[in-house]
């Protein structure tokens, strides 16, 4: 009789494996299409607001003020929003580019001196 006991308990053992292995994959499967349906639907909302992956502005005036306003309506921080920084190609040809009167150039001159 131990013999068939030990059988018994290898058999509930190995089911009670496979049970596990069948929920964890359930459950992996659930959480994956969860993600993607949310996926989609931030990727629809993100259309809706008329932004996108492409935008260079971080956050229309809408969406910022709508975020401040939920901040404040809950006793939130409201962080300041600096104003955009323009980028290189954005400033004129003849205005100084920022730092141009701090660079230091003597390691260029060591890094092209003939040997």
């Amino acid at each position: 009789m131990p013999s068939r006991e030990f059988e018994s308990a290898a058999a509930s053992f190995t089911r009670i494996g496979q049970d596990a292995v069948t929920h964890a994959r359930r459950v992996a499967g659930n959480a994956k299409a969860r993600s993607l349906r949310r996926h989609s639907e931030n990727a629809e909302l993100l259309k809706s607001s008329g932004r996108g992956a492409k935008s260079a502005d971080p956050a229309p005036g809408s969406l910022r003020a709508a975020a401040e306003r939920f901040r404040r309506a809950r006793g939130l921080a409201v962080p300041a929003v600096p104003d955009p920084v323009p980028s290189r190609s954005q400033l004129p040809a003849d205005a100084p580019r920022p730092g141009d009167d701090e660079e230091d150039f003597s390691q260029m001159r060591i890094m092209k001196r003939d040997r």
